[in-house]
C-alpha cells in the first residue's frame, strides 16, 4: 500500500518535513519515492526508484524550495518500479503534481480519451491520468478546484489523492475513496497523509476524511466538501493519545490484528488488478 504526505507550512521549506514523514511511512513498504513542491510559479520535483535513503543520497530530497509540498512512497501496481513511474506525476504543462494511493480501474479508457485530445503520457501508471484530466478541465474554463472535482467524478476505483498546482500555490487539494486519508492540524502547518504516523511527531490533532470527500488545505486551516453534492462538511479535529508505535499499528494491540482488518480493502485492490 502506497504512502502519501502533504504539508502546507506557515514558515520554512517543507521538503525536509516531507522527507521525514515519508521515512515514518516506510513500514507500509515501497519501491520508489518522490516529492514535489511549488515555489514562485513553478513546480519542483525529485523522484526515483529505491529506498528513501538511497534516493536522498542521489537527489537530496531536502533541497526543494517552497512552503507547500507533497510526497509519496510507491508500491508498483501499474508500471514497473522505474524513475519515470515514481510519483508525483505531472500534466503536460507541468503546472499540476499528483500523488495517489489506490487503483484507478478505468485509467486505460481515460488515457485513450486524453491521448486523442493531444495529451502526452510519460509513465505506465494509472495515476498519470489524474493530472491530465484536471488539465483538460482547466482548458474548459473551470477553476482549479472545479477542475479537480470534475476529474474525481470521472475516476472509478480507489484513491487517496493529494494535489498541488502553480495555479493555486497556497493550497493542497485532497480527496478520498476507499483508501485512507487523514488531516493533521497544528498551529504552524497543516498536513495530509495516508496514515497518522506520518505527522504524529508534529501534531496529534487529526481529522479523518470519509469516502466521497474533498479537502482544500492551506497553512491556516482546512475545508471539507462532499464531492457529489458540493456542500461543506463540518468536522472538528480529534486528539489522538497514541505513541508513534501505537499509531503504526492503527490503534490495534499488534500488527497481525491491524492486517486482518485491512484485508477487505487489500482484496478489493487485488481484484482491481485482474
Amino acid at each position: 500500500m502506497c504512502g502519501i504526505f502533504g504539508c502546507a507550512s506557515k514558515t520554512g521549506n517543507v521538503a525536509p518535513i516531507i522527507h521525514a514523514a515519508l521515512k515514518r511511512l516506510e513500514y507500509r513498504g515501497y519501491d520508489s519515492v518522490g516529492e514535489a513542491t511549488v515555489y514562485e510559479g513553478r513546480l519542483y520535483v525529485k523522484k526515483d526508484k529505491g529506498k528513501i535513503d538511497d534516493v536522498h543520497r542521489l537527489h537530496n530530497l531536502d533541497d526543494l524550495p517552497g512552503r507547500i509540498g507533497i510526497g509519496h512512497t510507491r508500491w508498483a501496481t501499474h508500471g514497473a518500479p522505474y524513475q519515470v513511474n515514481a510519483h508525483p506525476h505531472l500534466d503536460c504543462g507541468e503546472r499540476i503534481a499528483v500523488v495517489h494511493n489506490g487503483i484507478i480501474e478505468n485509467f486505460a479508457e481515460l488515457k485513450r480519451e486524453l491521448e486523442e485530445l493531444g495529451h502526452r503520457f510519460v509513465s505506465k501508471t494509472d495515476t498519470e491520468v489524474i493530472p491530465h484530466l484536471i488539465e483538460e478541465n482547466l482548458k474548459k474554463g473551470l477553476s482549479m478546484i472545479e477542475a479537480v472535482r470534475e476529474a474525481l467524478k470521472r475516476l472509478e476505483g480507489s484513491y487517496a489523492i493529494a494535489i498541488i498546482s502553480t495555479l493555486e500555490p497556497d493550497k493542497i487539494l485532497c480527496a478520498k475513496r476507499e483508501s485512507p486519508l487523514i488531516i493533521g492540524v497544528s498551529d504552524d502547518a497543516m498536513y495530509c497523509a495516508s496514515d497518522i504516523p506520518a505527522f504524529l511527531p508534529l501534531t496529534n490533532r487529526v481529522v479523518v476524511i470519509e469516502d466521497g470527500e474533498m479537502v482544500v488545505l492551506t497553512s491556516n486551516g482546512y475545508e471539507i466538501w462532499n464531492i457529489d453534492e458540493w456542500r461543506p462538511v463540518t468536522r472538528k479535529p480529534d486528539v489522538i493519545p497514541w505513541t508513534p508505535e501505537m499509531a503504526e499499528k492503527g490503534g490495534y494491540p499488534h500488527f497481525m490484528l491491524k492486517e486482518i482488518h485491512e484485508q477487505p480493502i487489500c482484496l478489493r485492490n487485488t481484484l482491481r488488478l485482474q
